[in-house]
């Protein structure tokens, strides 16, 4: 799965948005959406959102968790803790991306927001390649990914499967009685 693939599941996501037409309930394979009333609140999955947004037809509502003072709280637990605490969303990253580049005008304090889940997720690598080299210097056979989002593992993805297919290259060559390292000549 590749970082666009991880962003298209991300636009499934549900946002609010203060529509600025009228429209009945519409009714789509994913689930009926609507009524759109002028100046009401609804919810609607986020590529819907971003395209009302481009056509000037809406105004989208940040999510709960997009809020400095929540987003500070989330940075300073995960700088404390030498786990992964459960993530501000399982798609923060690309939300944070995808409204702030299409709706910065609707989202308050939006620089500071885009600094403190910059920080988060670099927070988060980091804590990430630690694991990852401690995987792979202990030998470990398996690994627990708990907190992780799917973009967050995609991005460590090639070099952790990489150093996977190394190290079993090296233990099925490693067989006992030979000494060079290599298999049994036949």
């Amino acid at each position: 799965m590749d970082p666009a693939e991880v962003e298209f599941l991300a636009e499934k996501e549900i946002v609010k948005i203060i529509p600025n037409f009228s429209l009945d309930k519409i009714y789509l394979i994913g689930g009926d959406l609507g009524p759109f009333n002028p100046g009401l609140p609804v919810q609607v999955p986020v590529w819907l959102a971003l395209n009302l947004k481009q056509r000037q037809k809406c105004r989208i509502l940040p999510p709960q968790w997009m809020d400095v003072d929540k987003l500070e709280e989330v940075r300073e637990m995960e700088r404390k803790e030498d786990s992964f605490t459960p993530p501000p969303s399982p798609y923060y990253m690309e939300l944070t991306k995808l409204l702030l580049n299409h709706a910065s005008d609707n989202i308050p304090k939006a620089d500071e927001i885009r600094t403190l889940v910059k920080d988060i997720w670099d927070t988060r690598i980091a804590k990430l390649r630690l694991s990852a080299d401690s995987f792979i210097s202990q030998q470990e056979a398996h690994a627990k990914l708990d907190n992780l989002t799917l973009m967050e593992i995609n991005t460590t993805r090639s070099f952790l499967l990489g150093s996977l297919n190394c190290m079993f290259k090296l233990r099925s060559n490693m067989q006992p009685g030979t000494s060079t390292g290599k298999g049994p000549d036949y």
